[in-house]
């Protein structure tokens, strides 16, 4: 069974089918993406993405949710973790938003459901975040959830023919 969690505030879910169209008009956002590793110019190239969303799961190398109102109308965005190690125990976590809804908290709500989920559920040590330097959004979040800045990866890829830098944080699981 995929785990859901409700809040007052939020319903995270799992991502399906009918999703398409917002996951799009997510991830064709040009201010959602503009610090977003994937982008989709098509509704029929975001079949990709779709695609990743149960991959993932069933090769169990994460999870990914919708964010949703609590009643389940409305779509906010996505959050979950990826690239989980389960030989150092470890996950990278990540997550977008429509920006209809920036500014009121949810993305906090809910990674700190998602870590927990983590911590509990797939006994993971440490959860991972990789923040472009320039998303001061993205490092507010980080420092809400008391990740820790780690360091700086600097120049360590490349984005629209420049090379970028990247804050790593991480949250360690204390109860383990």
């Amino acid at each position: 069974m995929f785990p859901v969690y409700k809040t007052d505030r939020i319903l995270l879910r799992k991502i399906i089918s009918t999703d398409i169209e917002n996951v799009f008009k997510g991830l064709s956002n040009p201010c959602v993406i503009k610090y977003y590793g994937v982008s989709y110019d098509t509704l029929e190239s975001t079949k990709v993405q779709m695609s990743w969303f149960d991959e993932i799961v069933n090769k169990k190398t994460g999870i990914w949710w919708a964010i949703c109102s609590p009643d389940n109308t409305i779509f906010y965005g996505a959050a979950g973790i990826n690239n989980i190690d389960s030989a150092h125990k470890k996950a990278e976590i990540g997550y977008w938003l429509l920006p209809d809804y920036w500014g009121r908290g949810f993305v906090a709500e809910a990674l700190s459901i998602i870590c927990r989920y983590g911590f509990e559920k797939e006994k993971l040590h440490r959860i991972e975040s990789f923040v472009e330097t320039e998303n001061q959004n993205s490092i507010k979040v980080m420092n809400a959830l008391d990740f820790e800045h780690e360091g700086t990866l600097k120049e360590c890829e490349i984005k629209n023919g420049k090379y970028i830098n990247l804050h790593i944080f991480a949250k360690i699981n204390q109860n383990l």
